[in-house]
């Protein structure tokens, strides 16, 4: 087609739709654009710009082991013993819930350092028989630092975390292309966000070799394996598995995965793709994958153990929130009991002989909300419905593995008892030094489990009004901290226990702190 040049109108220049009119009214053919290729410019259009924003949101997610060429240890499944008597044991667990589960927790801990409960030779509080501690998503981070830092320099957790503005190094907005490119992609932070934050500001670039000290309580940080959908443990056992060192792993990152809500978070990367190691199961393993007898949770446990060496569909473990599987934190000591070889374990048999009380603390930090749908006639909205849904979800499994950890509770008592009684005095005396005192059933194993609900409902409300998130004003984290102190100083069976101990080491009575 030839054109001819025709002069446009000053009035009209610059509008294609008026020059279109302009030549049609002239005779001349306007060739219009084809759709096909319109379509085709916006969709470049949209993978250039799609493009673009992808290379700015590349993510971190690991893996954060390395590969060993040789076998690495097993669990000890027995806990260090700490000198003393033996006469009190103790076990604390926190559960998810961001910086509310955290500072709950960390107030616990503060009130059980204020409880003595011997004199001589050294003074020594409830935070000195911690010998297990475990915790989920917002409770890994106390449980971690306590466990890395021991009773003896805990106490500056609040001002290097609960009070510290961790979500400024995380993206946070809901409005931001690249955010929502990121969550359609897997998740919004990555290890470079909350993982390198805790690693730099909180444990120092620590990792589990760090937590190998003589003293030290056994630890459990639980994540969720959303492959097998089970507790991911952070365990020698399961890095044994991989044909990985749990030593080399850098606690931040554990931690990270503990608390790795979805969308919010990627799912942290565990490689799994290791070449044979001479890895051999432990005997434990063997027994619980065979065994038709074991628990649902240990077969479980067992058989995803077994998947890292043996399924070729699994190159990569993908770690998200260990409240999906374990809000609460107690599956560590679940396990361990349900493998235990020996009527005592995780406890060793001089342990089981010296012991009096077992103490075994379980902090939930959950919201216990009132949705005010419960009393209108129209339906929940979908923005209603979904917290409903997780709320139900989690609820339900706290109270799943409290009645389990319950009843294993009570099976251990009974099993330690009859192994005791059993003893000959001859076996006493070696494991005890004397026969003094010596009463085979003077053994109680307690569970006690702290929640919101342990306080008047004007406190409950103002607790249950604290929302989930990894930073909250000063004023919130001080009632979060007060509120744990009192939770553990008027609960009548901790109170019992201490008592009982207190009575055993001669420790004269005093009155205990308020705050």
């Amino acid at each position: 087609m030839m054109w001819q040049r025709v002069k446009i109108h000053p009035a009209i220049r610059g509008s294609a739709a008026r020059r279109a009119r302009l030549f049609k009214l002239r005779g001349y053919a306007v060739p219009a654009s084809r759709p096909q290729d319109r379509s085709r410019a916006g969709i470049v259009s949209a993978l250039a710009f799609a493009s673009a924003l992808m290379g700015c949101a590349a993510t971190d997610t690991g893996p954060i082991n390395s590969f060993s060429a040789v076998p690495t240890r097993e669990s000890t499944h027995f806990m260090n013993d700490f000198g003393d008597d033996g006469a009190l044991v103790v076990g604390v667990s926190f559960s998810g819930g961001g910086t509310r589960a955290a500072a709950f927790g960390y107030g616990v801990l503060r009130e059980l350092d204020a409880m003595v409960i011997d004199e001589a030779p050294r003074e020594r509080s409830v935070t000195d028989s911690i010998h297990m501690v475990s915790g989920t998503s917002g409770g890994a981070v106390t449980a971690a630092y306590f466990g890395l830092r021991g009773p003896d320099r805990f106490h500056d957790f609040r001002e290097r975390f609960l009070v510290q503005d961790v979500e400024a190094s995380m993206r946070t907005s809901v409005v931001s292309p690249v955010n929502l490119i990121r969550a359609w992609t897997g998740g919004v932070n990555d290890r470079s966000h909350l993982a390198d934050w805790l690693n730099d500001n909180l444990f120092d670039d620590a990792t589990f070799a760090a937590l190998d000290y003589t003293d030290a309580p056994t630890i459990w940080l639980t994540a969720s394996d959303i492959f097998n959908g089970v507790p991911f443990l952070f365990t020698d056992d399961t890095f044994a598995a991989l044909c990985s060192e749990l030593d080399q792993v850098r606690v931040a990152d554990a931690v990270a995965a503990s608390a790795a809500v979805p969308v919010v978070f990627a799912p942290i990367d565990v490689a799994a793709d290791a070449p044979d190691c001479g890895y051999e199961r432990p005997a434990w393993l063997e027994r619980a994958l065979t065994d038709r007898e074991v628990s649902a949770r240990l077969s479980a446990h067992a058989q995803a153990l077994d998947s890292y060496r043996r399924d070729d569909r699994l190159t990569t473990i993908r770690l998200l929130d260990g409240g999906l599987t374990d809000n609460i934190g107690v599956s560590g000591l679940a396990l361990e009991r349900a493998s235990a070889d020996t009527p005592h374990g995780p406890l060793t048999a001089e342990q089981a002989v010296r012991l009096q009380r077992l103490l075994f603390i379980v902090t939930d930090a959950g919201r216990q909300t009132v949705p005010d749908w419960g009393h209108r006639d129209s339906r929940p909205r979908l923005s209603e419905l979904i917290p409903a849904i997780s709320h139900t979800s989690i609820t339900s499994s706290v109270r799943k593995g409290v009645d389990a950890l319950s009843l294993a509770a009570r099976d251990w008592q009974r099993d330690i008892v009859q192994y005791r009684c059993s003893l000959s005095d001859a076996q006493v005396r070696r494991y005890r030094g004397t026969l003094e005192g010596w009463n085979c059933r003077d053994v109680r194993i307690t569970l006690e489990l702290l929640s919101f609900r342990d306080f008047d409902q004007e406190t409950q409300d103002a607790l249950n009004d604290i929302p989930t998130r990894l930073t909250l004003p000063d004023a919130q984290v001080d009632t979060l901290i007060a509120a744990g102190r009192s939770a553990v100083r008027h609960n009548p069976a901790i109170r019992d226990a201490i008592a009982a101990i207190r009575r055993h080491a001669g420790v004269r009575n005093r009155p205990q702190p308020d705050s």
